[in-house]
């Protein structure tokens, strides 16, 4: 539980991690970056980014405007259910990686499976949802909308570091250790995900081993190392500096 997991590192935990399945195209959004976030809602921002797990064949998503607009221009665009021919569309494949810099327009397409890690903020502006009756927060949207930051969609390159949070895969043929750096905050963990394959876990002097199936997903303590034992793709999360 995210309870349990809070309570061991000693507070709030400042990345999200978690799965996403999109059958159906979800909602177009944007969320703040930490200026905004803190003016329009006292809170954090929200820099995000996805690793594609599975795409079906045709599957894409929204990354971003398709050009510079003025916000008279998208929101009439919205009030005339076409916000559509101002958004990018680009095809994905599994094992792609996208970059979601705070107040960059999106939409997860149908027909994808998504690892997304993210900042801890639940600040999400709601722009437009394809002529679907629910709530949508158009002028806090319009006011946070940036269409810069953004990098080229393509294979994930193997590592990937932001202002906060950093990402890396770890292929792991027979065995792989890894020691976590000490420290005494909760920045300090780190989190393994395990992409595909089959594999063991266990912690430094123990001799008990835990599976390790797809999609599962374990937190490391400062100082602690873990040995995995077998065939498998991990991801690697880590803080950074900015949290």
């Amino acid at each position: 539980m995210q309870e349990d997991f809070h309570a061991a590192v000693g507070g709030s935990y400042p990345l999200l991690v978690k799965v996403i399945q999109a059958d159906a195209t979800l909602s177009v959004q944007v969320h703040p970056d930490d200026e905004a976030a803190a003016r329009l809602e006292h809170a954090s921002g929200k820099t995000e980014c996805w690793y594609v797990l599975d795409a079906k064949p045709g599957a894409q998503l929204v990354y971003g405007l398709n050009g510079v607009y003025s916000s008279e221009t998208l929101r009439e665009a919205i009030q005339k259910n076409s916000l559509e021919d101002y958004l990018r569309f680009v095809p994905v494949h599994q094992g792609d990686f996208i970059y979601i810099p705070a107040g960059t327009v999106h939409a997860i397409g149908g027909g994808l499976r998504l690892l997304e890690t993210q900042q801890s903020s639940n600040i999400t502006y709601r722009l437009y949802d394809w002529g679907r009756p629910r709530e949508l927060h158009v002028e806090k949207a319009l006011q946070v909308i940036k269409n810069d930051g953004m990098r080229s969609v393509g294979p994930f390159p193997g590592e990937f570091e932001c202002q906060y949070f950093s990402l890396q895969t770890v292929d792991v043929n027979g065995g792989y250790s890894m020691l976590v750096p000490g420290g005494n905050t909760p920045s300090d963990w780190q989190l393994v995900f395990a992409v595909n394959g089959e594999a063991s876990i266990r912690t430094a002097g123990s001799k008990e081993n835990f599976p390790v199936k797809p999609e599962d997903i374990f937190a490391v303590a400062p100082g602690e190392k873990i040995t995995v034992e077998g065939h498998a793709k991990l991801m690697r999360i880590r803080c950074c500096g900015k949290n």
